[in-house]
């Protein structure tokens, strides 16, 4: 099976070697890594723009693609006191609404604990400082990437 691919990759490229062949489609892979992160920083933009607008603590976009099928990011979002975090759900989900961008699920937008918005591919968790401390959620994601997000909240 692999001297077949090598003998079809000599086809599709008389000139490379199956090492350089084989090189060639892992720097393509991190060409195409790199798109799909710069499409998902795109698609982040929006919600990292209205919690930045908001003072959080803390934002972190943890890259879940590879590990699970039910989001491609988790966001974790730490305010100072309840009244913060509540206030950050409630004007984060208020301006989603205005572009069309309804969750698909929301939980304790009012308490101001933890609230967590679905938008499906987007899970955001917005948490207190002593609620985030106590769950964690980025430990539980310690193996995942994380997206740097500087540029995205200074726009």
């Amino acid at each position: 099976m692999e001297s077949e691919e090598n003998e079809l990759t000599k086809e599709a490229n008389p000139g490379l070697s199956a090492h350089q062949s084989a090189k060639n489609d892992s720097a393509g892979k991190k060409d195409s890594n790199n798109d799909e992160s710069s499409i998902l920083k795109s698609r982040l933009s929006p919600f990292i723009r209205e919690i930045a607008k908001r003072k959080a603590l803390n934002i972190t976009a943890i890259d879940v693609r590879e590990l699970t099928s039910y989001a491609d990011v988790i966001v974790v979002v730490t305010a100072s006191s309840q009244r913060q975090a509540a206030s950050i759900a409630e004007h984060l989900y208020t301006e989603m609404k205005k572009t069309g961008n309804m969750p698909l699920g929301v939980e304790g937008l009012k308490e101001g604990n933890w609230a967590l918005l679905d938008f499906g591919d987007i899970i955001i968790h917005i948490f207190n400082k002593e609620t985030c401390d106590f769950y964690n959620i980025e430990g539980l994601w310690s193996d995942a990437p994380r997206l740097e997000l500087l540029d995205i909240a200074e726009a």
